[in-house]
């Protein structure tokens, strides 16, 4: 699966085969038009439908969604409540048309902590795609990287190795993510600007793009707005690069959310 997919996707090397994103602003979204919080969390799954058919199309092989963090449950109980009844809600009525678009659904992040519906729920959606090939979407929920590294030392420990066979390949391995290559590409809606503990090994040499776009109005154009700063970048993997000086186009790109 990962080489058939890494082939595919790294014959325009302009093209991100990883693109990794926190999907923040749905609460802002709704305040915007006096909706309740639950109303930008709709508009923010219908984004999500239409970012995942744009990343297929332009041949991105892997997209990384951060759904619900393990400090989300911090929030009012009825909020999240009404997350977990959304998500759902959301697989049912989209998982038909992501199987048929070719689309391997998978889950990361400890399920330990979620109710049995809802992890049944992610568990079939994951189970109904597992042999589409186009493109993987994986969604992060109750996901911390700070967790993931944890859980990899603990699997680590568990299973005997010694200190000098443990190197970076190795700790990748253990990895909830394991199966894919490293994000190329993160990107974060909604004017923040950190990361969020998502991702945080993986994401050692990403590029990032911050933009002010809050998450239900992140589209097909605006994933174009992304690529083409990726592809303006030059990436150095701690090398000097083609110069030897910064380049200007720094980190963000700055959209202005409706």
């Amino acid at each position: 699966m990962f080489s058939a997919l890494n082939a595919s996707a790294s014959k325009d090397q302009t093209v991100p085969r990883h693109v990794a994103i926190v999907m923040d602003g749905n609460g802002r979204w709704a305040k915007r038009r006096f909706m309740p919080r639950g109303m930008g969390h709709k508009a923010g799954v219908d984004a999500l439908v239409t970012v995942v058919q744009a990343a297929a199309d332009r041949g991105i092989g892997f997209l990384t969604v951060f759904a619900f963090s393990s400090e989300n449950w911090k929030r009012p109980e009825e909020e999240v409540s009404g997350l977990m009844s959304l998500l759902i809600v959301a697989l049912s009525k989209h998982l038909t048309k992501l199987r048929t678009d070719g689309v391997q659904i998978r889950v990361v992040g400890d399920l330990a902590g979620v109710s049995p519906k809802v992890r049944q729920a992610l568990l079939d959606a994951c189970e109904a795609t597992a042999h589409n090939e186009r493109l993987v979407l994986t969604v992060a929920f109750n996901y911390g990287g700070r967790w993931d590294v944890l859980q990899a030392c603990r699997r680590i420990v568990a299973d005997g190795l010694s200190p000098d066979r443990i190197d970076e390949a190795t700790m990748s391995r253990y990895m909830a993510m394991s199966y894919a290559p490293d994000p190329d590409l993160f990107i974060r809606t909604g004017g923040e600007v950190r990361l969020s503990n998502f991702l945080l090994w993986q994401s050692a040499y990403a590029e990032l793009v911050f933009t002010d776009c809050l998450w239900p109005d992140f589209d097909g154009r605006e994933l174009d707005k992304a690529l083409e700063t990726f592809r303006r970048r030059e990436r150095r993997f701690g090398d000097v690069g083609q110069d030897d000086e910064p380049p200007a186009s720094g980190l963000a790109v700055n959209t202005p959310g409706n």
